[in-house]
């Protein structure tokens, strides 16, 4: 590569980099911000205080934030552990079986990841008043298997495929049934696979909005990102958008935290199969 298009190489990379990331940069300033900054149009806060987050951590509007944060955690971790063991088990009959349909579950699991999830929630919301499933977890749950069961399918297929199906003859040969050499040399060897499905699972149910907010009505089941949607300020005429802003940084911490601890495991599991040997 020549030094001219490496530095236009160079200039791309920064030019991406700083229009994704300049966004987040301007939701921390915000975070920071007094109310009297918030519309002086200046990047950085002139006196920056933790006001913001303040309020939504022991202030007025903690009540609100903390509840949601805890229903976030708990809802999407169980969405994401149901979907992952069962696209595990879904994805392993696929890649290695041969039977009717198998195409056809495929299809159906891509049909459904990108069905329009408004054009069901209404009735979803009705159903759910009826059988006792409005505002609790497990009718969060559920839907959220709508969002991440497809997903991790497609993504688990993928990867079960690129596994030498020898390894687990092998095992076979050598006294082990067939769930034994699932559990001990299939997993295993699909672990970077299914870190990388349970990450993108995680922040499918962690981001939706939707039915967060009409399937739940109170902070017994309500998510964050429903919560931030039900922010007001000290009048009907003040906008929270710094405590908005700081409750919108706590929430991707988490994230970013998933993202460090386990990227040797993402990059691992979404090369896995690009390069044959």
């Amino acid at each position: 590569m020549s030094p001219r298009l490496k530095t236009w190489w160079y200039v791309g990379g920064a030019v991406i980099v700083v229009y994704a990331l300049f966004p987040i940069a301007w939701i921390v300033s915000l975070s920071f911000k007094p109310n009297a900054d918030l519309t002086n149009g200046r990047f950085l806060p002139s006196s920056p205080t933790l006001d913001n987050y303040s309020l939504i951590l022991t202030g007025n509007a903690n009540e609100l934030f903390l509840p949601a944060l805890r229903n976030s955690f708990g809802i999407c971790l169980i969405a994401t552990a149901i979907s992952c063991l069962l696209a595990m088990f879904a994805a392993y009959a696929i890649a290695r079986l041969d039977f009717r349909g198998k195409r056809i579950v495929l299809s159906t699991a891509l049909a459904v990841a990108i069905f329009p999830v408004i054009s069901i929630v209404t009735p979803l919301f009705n159903v759910w008043r009826l059988v006792g499933l409005y505002d609790t977890w497990p009718g969060l749950i559920l839907p959220y298997l709508s969002l991440t069961l497809p997903i991790s399918i497609w993504t688990m297929s993928a990867f079960f495929r690129e596994i030498p199906w020898e390894m687990e003859q092998a095992a076979q040969v050598d006294g082990a049934t067939s769930w034994q050499a699932f559990r001990r040399v299939i997993v295993p060897l699909a672990a970077p696979g299914v870190f990388t499905t349970a990450i993108i699972a995680f922040f499918i149910a962690w981001n939706d909005f939707i039915y967060g907010i009409v399937l739940t009505s109170t902070s017994r089941a309500r998510p964050v990102p429903a919560a931030l949607g039900l922010f007001s300020g000290a009048s009907q005429f003040e906008e929270p958008t710094g405590p908005i802003a700081a409750a919108a940084v706590i929430v991707t911490i988490p994230v970013v935290v998933l993202v460090l601890l386990f990227q040797r495991r993402i990059v691992a599991g979404l090369t896995n199969g690009a390069v044959k040997g």
